[in-house]
């Protein structure tokens, strides 16, 4: 109907462009699903926004629009509220289709066509395999799998990709904490990873012999070669370097066993934690590929023979400020290592190259600083930084009992993904990660979260769909229904409540805001369970029952929908 009341009303912009009213009708015309009932179906502001271009007051404009405006069966009434708005009051006959067409529809009500079969590469989570994942990963998590889901549903072929950072010094210093728990010595490094998972991962490793790499091969005396620890007056990060340098040299291939024992087994856990929670992914990239297949040097040079990259003090710097970055970035350090900044060029560079309409990357908040030398970086290769959307999530806050619960992701005192799904469930975990905009601030609530009230969102809902099945299964009679019946008040709301759900699906993917989804769901559930609570279902009137299923039938038909594109179940019973 929405497509409808935009071309009738586009009809009558045009005739009053031939009747001098108007010089031209613009191209984007707003008209949204009223909030208020008392204010119609549909509002438009359209004569506000063209009262400037008329010299006339907006309720004259809008005046002039309603009288001009063609008759339509499908449509009630118009009246003009406030400074301008113009409501308008779609008809029963037309308001109640809604709900043959869900039920017809089914699991595919919702679905558009706005993609036309783009294809984008979605990128989320890719946190560092040094470590299980926390709930600050499950946001991103939650949020991105949401994203994907709401896109595909309106017509866009979506690949999920996770980056797996499988190289690097982050990598060395997980392999190096992980052979010192092996080796059981009684120094450990303040830069080191030191979660009860390094033990774990530790006591799995066998057949890799056991040295004190706190000493050169060849030393007679502890600690030679090693610089100081922060906690001796030293400096942390080149003690933990000069472990990995001797971890390296002394262990030989035995370095590369716990290397690669520590990530595949924490990488393993990530994808067993994720898979369970609902979330999945059609690649997993590896850091390490790019430098195996050469691309990340070969970018490196590509760009330097372009003069996008100069010299200095023996490193080389990234002109990332002639593209709108605040500094010039290195790209290979004096000691000729690429840092993380040069993978992460090579990789998108193999991203666009792959011929995808769009790329997006959800990033965590704190990457703000990273979005303008990457896209520099973009544009540097030839490419439409522009075709890169990157979506920023912010830290998720856990609250128990009215208590920030701390954490500290490298002392290891941190809550894991895995560990806050067993307290509150998949379900609670998905809906609430996705109930705030992604770059908004969120606490989360567990307490909330476990409970079965009404003031839990997503108990509520599924309650909602508890009921209905509840109701159906004791309803018998197959009576033909006849929509015509359903206007009280509380069915006029849910059957209006209906009418909302495709609008509010491409808004949410179009503008990636899952919560906006979250909500409706909550409203929607609202509206129901005050049908439920007074009128009833299973009445002595047969054909007004049979109206009465249909209506609670498209509605379940509507929240399972919608938590399926959150990732959340419909229970049954309750």
């Amino acid at each position: 109907m929405k497509q409808r009341l935009h071309k009738l009303l586009k009809q009558t912009l045009n005739s009053l462009v031939d009747k001098g009213v108007l010089e031209s009708v613009p191209e984007n015309i707003r008209i949204d699903h009223s909030k208020d009932k008392t204010q119609g179906d549909f509002a438009t502001n359209i004569a506000m926004v063209l009262s400037k271009q008329t010299k006339c007051a907006p309720r004259v404009l809008a005046e002039k629009i309603k009288v001009n405006f063609p008759n339509s069966e499908q449509i009630e009434k118009i009246e003009i509220a406030g400074p301008g708005f113009i409501n308008f009051f779609i008809s029963q006959g037309e308001n109640i289709q809604i709900i043959e067409r869900i039920i017809n529809q089914a699991e595919h009500y919702g679905g558009a066509d706005v993609g036309k079969g783009q294809r984008i590469l979605l990128e989320f989570v890719s946190a560092n395999p040094t470590g299980p994942l926390h709930v600050g990963h499950g946001r991103g998590a939650a949020y991105g799998a949401t994203v994907a889901n709401l896109l595909r549903v309106i017509g866009f072929g979506v690949d999920c990709e996770y980056y797996v950072n499988d190289a690097g010094r982050q990598m060395d210093i997980l392999a190096t904490s992980v052979y010192l728990r092996y080796v059981e010595t009684s120094q450990f490094p303040d830069n080191g990873y030191k979660g009860k998972y390094i033990f774990d991962i530790a006591k799995k490793i066998s057949g890799v012999k056991k040295l004190d790499i706190f000493t050169h091969q060849g030393g007679a005396e502890k600690g030679v070669g090693v610089c100081k620890d922060e906690k001796n007056g030293g400096d942390k990060d080149k003690h933990i370097d000069d472990l990995i340098a001797n971890c390296k040299s002394q262990l030989g291939s035995d370095y590369k066993q716990v290397f690669d024992f520590a990530i595949n087994n924490i990488l393993s856990g990530i994808k067993i934690d994720l898979a369970e929670f609902g979330v999945e992914y059609q690649q997993w990239f590896s850091e390490q590929s790019l430098v195996n297949s050469g691309l990340s040097e070969e970018t490196v040079q590509k760009l330097q023979d372009s003069g996008y990259i100069y010299e200095k003090k023996g490193a080389l710097w990234f002109k990332t400020t002639d593209f709108g970055d605040d500094l010039d970035r290195v790209v290979v350090r004096d000691n000729g290592m690429h840092t993380y900044f040069a993978s992460d060029i090579a990789y998108h560079l193999e991203k666009f190259e792959r011929g995808y309409d769009k790329i997006i990357n959800i990033w965590g908040a704190d990457h703000h600083g990273y979005i303008a030398r990457v896209k520099a970086s973009i544009g540097a290769l030839g490419h439409n930084p522009d075709k890169l959307e990157i979506l920023l999530v912010q830290f998720a806050n856990l609250y128990r009992s009215g208590e920030k619960v701390a954490m500290s992701t490298r002392s290891g005192s941190f809550v894991t993904l895995e560990e806050l799904r067993h307290e509150v469930g998949n379900d609670a975990a998905r809906f609430f990660y996705i109930l705030r905009k992604s770059e908004q601030h969120m606490d989360f609530d567990l307490d909330l979260a476990k409970s079965k009230s009404n003031e839990n969102p997503v108990f509520y809902i599924q309650y909602a769909h508890a009921r209905i099945c509840s109701v159906l299964d004791k309803a018998q009679d197959n009576q033909t229904p006849d929509l015509a019946l359903l206007n009280n008040e509380y069915e006029q709301t849910l059957i209006k409540q209906l009418n909302r759900y495709s609008d509010v699906i491409k808004n949410a993917a179009i503008n990636y805001e899952p919560h906006v989804l979250a909500y409706y769901l909550r409203d929607l559930a609202g509206d129901f369970h005050s049908y439920y609570n007074n009128c009833e279902f299973l009445i002595d009137d047969k054909t007004l029952q049979a109206s009465r299923l249909q209506l609670i039938i498209a509605t379940r038909q509507i929240i399972r929908n919608g938590l399926h594109l959150l990732g959340v179940s419909t229970p049954d019973k309750m």
